[in-house]
This record gives C-alpha cells, sequence and structure tokens, in this order.
C-alpha cells in the first residue's frame, strides 16, 4: 500500500477531514499515513487524532510521524501540502493590520489582493524546498497542493520544479451543492461544467435531468428577498455578480468580494451593508479554528472521544483511491494551462475537470470561455504571474508591479501609496522573506 505524506499536518481539523476520507475506502484501510509538521505540539495533536481514525475507522494503517522533513517524504506515493507559511501570527496580522494603515480593508487576503501577494511571496520558497526534497527522496510522487493562494502557489511548482502537481480546492462542490439547495434540486442529480482558474472558475453549464438551470436561476436571483444565506452570512456578492456576468463564481461572496474593484470601497459603508461583506474574516476564522484545534486537544488528551466518521468533500481521497484502483472518476482541479482553455495564458494554473484513474490525472479540454469572464480572469492572472515572477527571481519591483495591478488595491491606493505600504509590508516580514533586490 502507498505511503501517503502529510506536510503540515499540524493543521489538525484538516488532517482529520482527510485521513477520515482517505481511511474509510477500504483499499486505502492499510495504508502507512506520514504526519511531518515543524510544530511539535500541533504534530502531537494530529497524530493522536489519526489513531483515533484508524480506530474508529477499523483500519490497520501505520500511523507515523515526526519533524524531520525529508524523513516524512522518503518513499512517498502521495504527498499533501496544507502548510501556513508563518502561521496566523505573524503572517495574518501583518497582512490585515498594515494595509490598514493606508486605508486598504480585507476579508480573507490569502488568494488575491496584497494580502495574497505577500502570502504568496512567502509560501512559495518553502513549497519550492520542499519539492527539491521530493526530487531527491520521492520524484516520481504526485503532489495534492492544498495551499493557498492556489494560482501562485502551483505555478511556481510548475515553473521551477520537475514534480508533478495538481492543486485542490473545495469550492466547486461546495457551489454546487449550495446552488441545489437554492434551485430545490438534489444534489447528487445536478449536472455542471466549471472552468476557469482557483476561485474565479464559473459554471458554464449547470443541468437537471437534460434541463438548463440558469433561467430559474436568474429568476431566483431577480426575487426581492431570496434566501441565499451561508453560514449566517447573504451570499449578496456572488449573485450580484452573475446578474452582471451571466454566469455564476465558483468562490464564496467574503472571498470574492476582494478579487475585484466594486465591493469594498472607502467612505462607501454602504455597500458593505447591502452585500453583507465581513471585514477581517480571516482573522475571525482563524481565532474559531484554534480554539476548535484547543478543545479537541483537551478532549483527547482527558477523555476517550469518538470522533465522528463523515466524508468531506474533498478531492484528495478520491485521487488517491482512483490511481490506486484504476475506479475512473472526475474532480476538479489546478492544472497547467496546455491549450485546456484557449483565451486564457498558456502555464497559467486552470481549474476544470479532470479525469482519474491508474492512467494519472487527465484534465479536460475546454476551449474559449466566455469573453467576460476570460477578460475578468486576465485581471487575477496578472497579479499571480507577476508574484510568482518576483518570488522566483527575487526582484523586488515586480511586488511593486504586483499591487499596482492587484484590482481592489487599485482602486483604493494611489501609487506612492502603494509603494510604501509594499515596502513596510516587506520589513514586517523580516526573516519570513528571502532577501529581495
Amino acid at each position: 500500500m502507498p505511503k501517503i505524506t502529510f506536510i503540515g499536518a499540524g493543521s489538525t481539523i484538516f488532517a482529520k477531514r482527510l485521513l477520515i476520507d482517505i481511511l474509510t475506502f477500504p483499499e486505502l484501510a492499510n495504508a502507512t499515513i506520514y504526519l511531518h509538521d515543524i510544530d511539535e505540539k500541533r504534530l502531537e495533536t494530529s497524530t493522536l487524532v489519526a489513531n483515533k481514525v484508524v480506530q474508529a475507522c477499523g483500519a490497520t494503517a501505520t500511523i507515523q510521524s515526526g519533524t524531520d522533513r525529508r524523513e516524512a517524504l522518503d518513499g512517498a506515493k502521495y504527498v499533501i501540502t496544507m502548510i501556513q507559511v508563518a502561521g496566523y501570527k505573524p503572517g495574518t496580522v501583518i497582512d490585515f493590520e498594515i494595509p490598514k494603515k493606508y486605508g486598504l480593508r480585507q476579508t480573507i487576503a490569502d488568494t488575491l489582493g496584497i494580502g495574497g501577494i505577500m502570502r504568496g511571496l512567502r509560501t512559495i520558497p518553502v513549497l519550492l524546498d520542499i519539492c527539491r526534497d521530493m526530487e531527491e527522496v520521492c520524484p516520481d510522487a504526485i503532489l495534492l497542493q492544498y495551499v493557498n493562494p492556489m494560482v501562485m502557489n502551483c505555478w511556481a511548482i510548475n515553473e521551477a520544479t520537475n514534480i508533478k502537481t495538481i492543486g485542490l480546492c473545495h469550492s466547486v462542490p461546495h457551489t454546487a451543492e449550495y446552488l441545489a439547495t437554492d434551485l430545490g434540486i438534489p444534489y447528487e442529480e445536478l449536472n455542471y461544467l466549471v472552468a476557469g482558474i482557483n476561485h474565479v472558475a464559473f459554471f458554464l453549464k449547470l443541468e437537471h435531468q437534460g434541463e438548463d438551470l440558469y433561467p430559474k436561476l436568474w429568476d431566483f436571483a431577480q426575487s426581492e428577498d431570496p434566501p441565499i444565506r451561508r453560514r449566517g452570512m447573504v451570499d449578496a456578492v456572488r449573485y450580484e455578480m452573475f446578474r452582471r456576468l451571466g454566469y455564476f463564481v465558483t468562490e464564496s461572496s467574503e472571498h470574492f468580494s476582494e478579487y475585484v474593484p466594486w465591493f469594498i470601497k472607502r467612505g462607501r459603508p454602504e455597500l458593505l451593508t447591502k452585500f453583507n461583506i465581513p471585514l477581517d474574516e480571516y482573522i475571525n476564522r482563524c481565532e474559531r479554528q484554534i480554539s476548535e484545534w484547543d478543545d479537541l486537544r483537551e478532549k483527547l488528551l482527558t477523555e476517550d472521544v469518538v470522533l465522528e466518521m463523515e466524508r468531506s468533500q474533498e478531492y484528495g481521497s478520491l485521487i488517491i483511491h482512483s490511481m490506486e484502483t484504476g475506479q475512473p472518476r472526475t474532480i476538479y482541479g489546478n492544472v497547467p494551462n496546455s491549450s485546456l482553455i484557449t483565451n486564457l495564458p498558456q502555464g497559467c494554473p486552470v481549474e476544470l475537470p479532470c479525469l482519474v484513474d491508474k492512467n494519472g490525472i487527465q484534465p479536460t479540454h475546454i476551449g474559449k470561455l466566455p469573453p467576460q469572464l476570460a477578460a475578468l480572469m486576465q485581471t487575477n492572472i496578472n497579479v499571480h504571474q507577476l508574484t510568482v515572477e518576483a518570488a522566483l527571481t527575487r526582484k523586488r519591483e515586480h511586488i511593486y508591479h504586483a499591487a499596482m495591478l492587484d484590482p481592489h488595491t487599485a482602486s483604493e491606493l494611489d501609487l506612492a501609496q502603494i509603494h510604501a505600504m509594499v515596502d513596510e509590508l516587506i520589513e514586517a516580514h523580516g526573516d519570513w522573506l528571502p532577501a529581495y533586490h
């Protein structure tokens, strides 16, 4: 059975989700799972969780853990990355608090915007180091890459290493499930086709039993008070974009609001209210997850905890299972654009359906996207590409260029402010960033 290595396994809640997904497959129940993290305390908790999952599944998996990355990677067939470089602090605090000084507010800051740029710059070097280790100790392994900013990270890996990788995100199935709920249709009966870039992909097809559902969704979107609540938040940004573009986007309203210049505006608080945009939402989520992690650790150390064995919608275990057993599946993944989407740049990671079986991961040719969708994506791709260029060349000027061309940043700050903010952010990161010239 394969060796499956988790890098960043101290991300206990997410690691637990993937462990349950993997070990509830009988064909994977005796795999070797190696958990790696640089934080020994968090790694200890994840190891406790992993052994609980093995017990609850009735599996015979071998659980190993350690802080030596090369040992963790040695002989692995599948490597799963779930790291957060710099952790919740200082990284997240820097990404939010310094931009606030310049009047730039954010919601999640993990994909685009100045927060996404800085997260990419401190994450790409670590991912490349992981890949270089893989090239030496498990060169044939496939990297299942879950770390944001997805486009930047996957682009850098594809440009600078020989490692086979696919970027994975749950936004497509989650959004499909939400749409099924909104339309009153069983999720398993929904037929759809999605394509674009991570977090800015669109439902090109939305059907039920051969019927085009977009007219029904359009009527739903025009209702005065549609019940479009997600986790207590109104999904207003996505429905507004659907009304303007004619297609529904995959990423949540709070994420998407900071990828474009229209929703978070200084001096326009009514927009935040109208579209229910929660500023600093990522900080709040981190605090909740840390609290959940602390609660779980305490229970594991003091109680006989019984874990619920509910499978998630993550694609990682499905890829592993299909490659091991040959069972064909279609998943959504982020892969290099090799004329798969003809009106997006070559090499840019694109998110689209992929067939997976014993032959590996085989992406679907999409062709040309509706021009308004491709144009919107290009405004984001510009920032992703310049950030990758900065990370690979270590040229400081490209960090300025990425920030200048970021849609939300450019809509709020002038060039002098952007330059000063970037300088302050680089200084605040200290050793979390390599030297730029």
